[in-house]
Parts: C-alpha cells; structure tokens; sequence
C-alpha cells in the first residue's frame, strides 16, 4: 500500500486534520462549476464532431468534444492510447490547476514521459464525456435557443457517449487504439469501446476494465438515488435552471450531500474508523453544535466539487450510469463479453465496496483474452485505483509491452 497520497480531484487537499484549524470557504460557491464559453481554455482543444440521434430516440445537435492530447501520433497511427475519465472528472488528466482547470491532472503519475502510459511512446487521447461539464456538450452548454440546456439535456446512455468518442477519434484521424482504458464510469466506456469500436471500423487492439462493472447493480443503484433526490430536493436547483443565479444561489446544498453520499462508498469503513474515528473537529463540540472530524471531512469533500462541477451533468452522467449494461440488446453480459476480441486487463481493487471485485471477476471471466482479475490491495477503496499508482503504473507497463509483444501494430 502507498505510503503517500498524491494529490488528485478525490484526495484531500485542503482539509485540516481533526486537531488543526478549520480552513474557511473560499467565498460563495458558483452557481455553476462548468466550464462556460469565455472563460480560459487551458490545456483544452475543442472539435465538433456533429448532430448524433441518441439511444432514447431524441436527436442531440451540435456537439463539441473538449479534449486533450499528450504525446505524438505515429505516421501509420499505430501508437494512440484513449483515456476516459470517471463520473467527476475530466480531460485534464495532467497539468497543473491554473486558468482553466480547477484541478491538477487527476491521473498524472500513470501518464508523461517515462510514465507506464509513456508520452515519448504513445499519443494518448483524453475526452471529456458527454454530459460533462468541462467543455464537452453537456446541461451547462448553449442549446439551439440559445439558453443553458439544463434539465432539458436530454437523457444519454453509455453508448451514446462512445459513439461521440468514435466521432472524435475519426476527426483526430485515429484508426486503432493501442488500448482504451479507463476505471468506474470511463471503464464501462471501455466495454462499450471494445464491441462499438471494431463496428465502426476502428480496431480496440487492448482495453484496461478497472474497477468497474459490466452492467449496474441494484446496490449502485440504490446508493444513487438519494444523490439524485438531494440534488433535486434542493430549492435552487430550480428545475434545473439555475445557471442565472449568483454566487451563493446555486443548488451547491444538494449537489454537496450528493457528493458526500458518494464519497462514503468511494472509500472504505476502516480507513474512516482509523483516520477519524469519533474524534471531534479542530475545537468544535458534537454534543452541542459542533462536528466530528469525519463530518468536516465530508463537508469539505461537498464543497470542493460543488465549486468545480455542475449539479445537471452530475444528475445526467449518474443517470447514464446506472443504465449502463453492456449486455442489453446484445443476448446479455456474458454474450457481449464474448464477442470482444480484444486483449484485456481486468483490474479491481480488493477493499472496493462500490464497485466490488466480483464485478470485475464476471468481466474477466467473460472476456475471451482476460487472463482472470488482477487485484489491487488497498485501504482507500474504490478510490484505490486513483491512488495506489506503485501498483497500477506496473500492472499498465507490464500489460500495455505484452500487448506489443503479442499483437504489435
């Protein structure tokens, strides 16, 4: 297990420890923390990749993809790497906060020169999704009316997502990806990659499952629907039109108790017992008004991505997810699996109760070139692919030299 833990959009940056001084708010929060036009790009670049008719039967016009590339395409475009991010993050994968980016790169020692996925080796591509909120087509953008979507965003599935990535890599002039990978809401992407990929004529030489699920379970389901309610419970949501508002008068309540719902099965009982225990907050008092450590730590975790996220695309991409399943329409999961030709590295972390390792086993069992679950052990939980980089990064280099050895472009 790590010993240190780097700085990434889960980890605690900015948090006091139960015993030291209370940090105060950065002022109001944003009553949006999209990515809006005008404002700094940053690393992003932006292409529009069209009109898509959506799996619920809507037609979505005018999508843009915010994207950002890190190394180089080779001439027969043998070497391009896809990275997709989880539920709350982004395309910014690495790279200081600055203009632009409310975050440092969220996975930043698995990606750069020398890194397990190597920058001097590979051109690796890394989209904002559909739905999102930092620069790709999501509720915060403009809609035909020239309004914010908002609520009116339509519903999206997985598949739609990557149909918008399939775009994408045509317009970058990507053929083949050396592998798609990518852990929780970006590793059900993955699947969907593998089968949706060869269709479209754009071969998915290897794909990385991490921590994910071939299709949601009752249990994801149930710990969703009070972030969905809380976020629409909240009086300023305002049926989801809230972009207006001032700092301050944004559904930040809501979308906070969601993000500490979420953050609860993100990490892992022990950890919170050990770390926090019953110990109260700096010199606040639970037996009147005052908190335990762990409720400052969730307070704290609520605040920080209501400053950096949107309360719609947070509805939207959980909704999205919890339809996920890579079986449907196709004779179900194991059928699906079946059908991937691609080489695969199925990866879980072993103290993960979200996203369990029995998940990962069904994925690895099912998958014709999966050769079983590699586990990962950790005490962070499901955010222990985020963190645990001294055993991720090997996993990826060992994984991505096999894939070159065995099936090289």
């Amino acid at each position: 297990m790590t010993t240190t833990t780097p700085r990434h959009p889960g980890s605690e940056t900015g948090w006091k420890s139960p015993r030291g001084a209370r940090r105060a708010p950065a002022g109001p929060v944003p009553a949006s923390g999209a990515w809006r036009e005008g404002d700094p790009a940053g690393a992003r670049r932006f292409l529009d990749v069209g009109t898509f008719d959506l799996e619920v039967g809507s037609r979505l016009p005018d999508v843009r993809v915010a994207y950002e590339t890190h190394g180089e395409l080779d001439a027969d475009g043998s070497n391009a790497v896809l990275v997709l991010h989880a539920l709350t993050g982004d395309a910014h994968v690495r790279g200081q906060a600055g203009p632009g980016h409310a975050t440092a790169g969220w996975w930043e020692p698995m990606i750069g020169p020398g890194a397990p996925i190597d920058t001097d080796r590979y051109f690796v591509v890394v989209p904002n999704v559909l739905g999102g909120c930092q620069g790709t087509t999501g509720p915060a953008s403009t809609a035909p009316d020239g309004r914010p979507w908002g609520a009116r965003f339509p519903r999206i599935t997985t598949r739609d997502q990557v149909a918008v990535e399939i775009e994408l890599a045509r317009l970058l002039g990507v053929r083949s990806w050396a592998t798609v990978i990518g852990g929780s809401m970006g590793g059900m992407r993955v699947l969907e990659w593998a089968l949706l990929g060869p269709e479209a004529g754009i071969d998915v030489r290897s794909i990385v499952s991490i921590a994910t699920s071939a299709q949601s379970s009752g249990d994801q389901i149930a710990w969703a629907h009070p972030q969905l309610g809380a976020i629409r419970s909240d009086p300023r949501w305002n049926g989801g039109d809230y972009y207006d508002a001032a700092p301050g008068e944004g559904p930040h309540a809501g979308l906070g108790i969601a993000r500490q719902i979420a953050h609860t099965t993100y990490r892992t009982a022990r950890e919170l017992d050990e770390r926090f225990g019953r110990l109260p907050q700096g010199g606040e008092d639970p037996q009147t008004d005052g908190r335990f450590a762990v409720q400052s730590y969730l307070d704290h975790h609520g605040d920080k991505l209501a400053r950096r996220f949107d309360a719609n695309s947070y509805l939207r991409l959980t909704e999205t997810m919890l339809t996920h399943d890579v079986g449907r329409d196709r004779g179900g999961v194991e059928a699906a699996l079946g059908q991937v030709e691609s080489q695969a590295l199925v990866v879980a972390v072993d103290s993960d109760r979200l996203f369990p390792p029995e998940l990962s086993d069904r994925i690895a069992a099912g998958l014709p070139h999966a050769a079983g679950t590699r586990l990962i052990t950790s005490d962070f939980g499901h955010d222990g692919f985020l963190l645990e980089f001294d055993q991720m990064g090997p996993l990826v280099r060992d994984f991505l030299a096999e894939v070159e050895r065995v099936s090289p472009a």
